[in-house]
């Protein structure tokens, strides 16, 4: 909404459900504004995933994987549920100088699970992850620093932003996969088109 260039994105929505994943037809994301008060109420459409990618049986099974990790944390003991999952696929560079990872500031994402994994850095300082309780004064920091690092969250118990990213040489980056996965629909649903 306010005409920055931050990142780029690819962005696909799969359902896991009974150890079996299947990836739907390409779709908006959205966000409502109580979440994401720069972006929210907006339908966001990027380019989707690239097919050799999600074609990798590493990568079925990493998302099939999370569908039953979220079982065992949000529903211990309980007959599994669908997941629906999206997959964000950041890059955040320093070509104009600072890159910002989260340009909505500390938030939720109106999910059950997020996983944020590092995937890279080359060439920058800065891109500090903090997460804060969202009740209380409780907080972690940290910089995720080697590849495939990865930061779990119970989205409606916390909140999390990554501070901007500084150049130390041309080309820097921070590349990052983001994961969600929520019960009972994605977000926004009631925009999509109709199958």
């Amino acid at each position: 909404k306010d005409g920055g260039r931050y990142r780029r994105r690819r962005h696909s929505c799969f359902i896991a459900e009974n150890g079996h994943l299947q990836q739907v037809a390409h779709r908006a994301h959205w966000q409502p504004v109580e979440y994401n008060a720069l972006h929210g109420g907006m339908l966001r459409l990027f380019a989707p995933m690239h097919e050799h990618v999600v074609a990798q049986p590493a990568w079925q099974k990493l998302l099939i994987q999370l569908g039953h990790l979220s079982d065992q944390v949000f529903r211990p003991g309980a007959t599994p549920v669908p997941w629906f999952i999206e997959a964000h696929q950041f890059r955040i560079d320093t070509q104009h100088g600072i890159g910002r990872p989260t340009p909505e500031g500390a938030h939720r994402d109106g999910v059950d699970l997020v996983a944020v994994f590092l995937v890279g850095r080359e060439h920058v300082k800065g891109g500090e992850t903090r997460v804060f309780e969202a009740s209380g004064p409780q907080g972690q920091r940290f910089t995720l620093t080697e590849p495939w690092s990865l930061m779990l969250l119970d989205d409606a118990r916390m909140i999390h932003e990554t501070t901007p990213i500084q150049p130390l040489a041309d080309g820097g980056y921070r590349d990052t996969l983001v994961v969600t996965c929520r019960r009972g629909g994605f977000q926004g649903a009631e925009f999509d088109e109709p199958a």
